[in-house]
């Protein structure tokens, strides 16, 4: 027993990618979904996202599983609102939709 080494905890994408799968098709099926099963796995896809560690993999995986992507947002919206795009990019979209909205408050309406 004392010879006995832990297993460190290497959580595989394979279970959250397999969630992410019947996720998308959850979400884009022609037939009604039952509210239980539907939050049955997004529970269980939380459940993984919180398992596995965020790298290049995850990303990867959740760039072409968009509603993975936006649990994973939701899960991690304490840490940042944009936690998967980088914060510069994002501060710069905001900034240049306020001149956007400046301006367009500053132009003559139409009547007046």
């Amino acid at each position: 027993m004392n010879n006995a080494k832990a297993f460190p905890n290497t959580a595989s994408l394979t279970v959250t990618h397999v969630l992410a799968e019947l996720l998308e098709r959850l979400e884009h099926s022609a037939q009604p979904v039952g509210a239980e099963q539907y939050r049955s796995v997004v529970l269980h896809l939380v459940n993984e996202l919180h398992e596995v560690e965020s790298n290049t993999e995850l990303h990867a995986l959740l760039d072409t599983h968009p509603a993975a992507a936006e649990v994973y947002e939701n899960v991690n919206y304490q840490y940042a609102g944009l936690c998967r795009s980088p914060l510069d990019p994002a501060l710069a979209a905001e900034q240049q939709a306020r001149q956007a909205i400046a301006r367009a408050m500053r132009q003559p309406r139409e009547g007046k």
